[in-house]
Formats: C-alpha cells, structure tokens, sequence
C-alpha cells in the first residue's frame, strides 16, 4: 500500500485545525466584511487569462473558493462537486473561481479534467491571496486552506466557510448566492 505524502499531511493538517478549533468550521473573514479584490493568472478548460475579481463582481456574485492542492483526492471532488452545481450557480446570476498555489500548468491540465471546463481556476503561487483571505493552511506552508466565501458585487462577504472536508462548500455558497437577491432588497427597502 502506497502514501502520498501530501494526503497524509492534508489529513494531519485537518486533524490538527479541526481539533484546535473546537470541531467547528469557520473562516477567518466573516459576513459583513470586505472581500479583498485581487487579480491573477487563471485558466478555464486549459485557456489562460488573467481574473480579475473586481471585472468578476460587476457581473453579479462571485465564489471564490481556496483548495489545498490540485489532483488530491479532497481537491478533485470539490472541483467536481462545483463543475456539477455550475448550471445552478449560472441560474443564481453567480460565477465561480478556485483558488490555490499550484502552478498555472498544473491548473491548466486541472480545469480541464477536474473542473470539467465549467469554471476558472487560478494560481496563487506565492500564497498572497490565500493570505488576504485568511485560507492558510498554517500546518502545511505552500498550501491554502479549503476556504470558500460567496461576495456580492459590492465586495461585501454573503457567508464563508472553512472545513478541509469538500462536503458542504457547494451547498453553503450556492444557498448564499440564491439568497443574496432577497437580502440585497431587503437592506434597500429598509433604507426608505
């Protein structure tokens, strides 16, 4: 029987960060606050571009969810779970970004197989994003954490989440970015 390395730290990593917190997920940049804009190389069905998520947010809400590692087993079925939920996200008026600190190459052979196409991935070689957005996995440098956060177009955070397991991560955003048309109108009525 064979290890990788890499999972084998992921799940120690995951002990570890689930342990210290008590057992509860969290994300370090909660509703409410401001996402911070950033800009990077990215690649959608092995086609690269330059993201950017100011461009991304003046066209509705956008996801923007940090993995760990392309092709590890917990990374390949989160980015399958969002290549799935894609028409929804569409429907909700939602794009979808990922994010890690793999290399553009690598990202470009993972948007294709893993992200079937169906939305951008984007490289964050030296961490700086995942820094901005507190989606560190402190426990494995090099690696983001499994962060995911909904922003609506004014840049203001709709819900975040952090749990290494992929579980969740679809289902949490898409509820925020269905969501968002009904609390975006309920703060502009209440402002009459």
């Amino acid at each position: 029987m064979r290890f990788c390395p890499t999972a084998v730290a992921l799940a120690l990593a995951s002990a570890l960060a689930f342990a210290a917190s008590g057992g509860a997920a969290h994300a370090a940049l909660p509703p409410g606050a401001k996402a911070p804009d950033f800009a990077a190389p990215a690649t959608l069905g092995g086609k690269e571009f330059r993201f950017s998520l100011a461009a991304a947010r003046a066209k509705g809400p956008v996801v923007v969810y940090f993995y760990p590692a392309a092709f590890t087993k917990g990374c390949t079925v989160e980015a399958h779970d969002f290549a799935e939920a894609m028409p929804d996200f569409e429907k909700a008026g939602a794009q979808v970004i990922g994010v890690s600190e793999d290399k553009i190459a690598t990202l470009d052979k993972f948007s294709v197989s893993e992200c079937q196409s169906r939305f951008p991935v984007a490289a964050d070689t030296d961490g700086t994003i995942a820094h901005e957005y507190d989606a560190v996995l402190h426990l494995l440098p090099g690696h983001a954490n499994r962060t995911s956060y909904a922003i609506a177009p004014d840049g203001t955070i709709l819900a975040s989440y952090t749990a290494l397991d992929p579980d969740g991560h679809v289902e949490r955003m898409l509820d925020a970015v269905k969501d968002w048309p009904k609390r975006s109108q309920a703060r502009g009525n209440s402002g009459r």
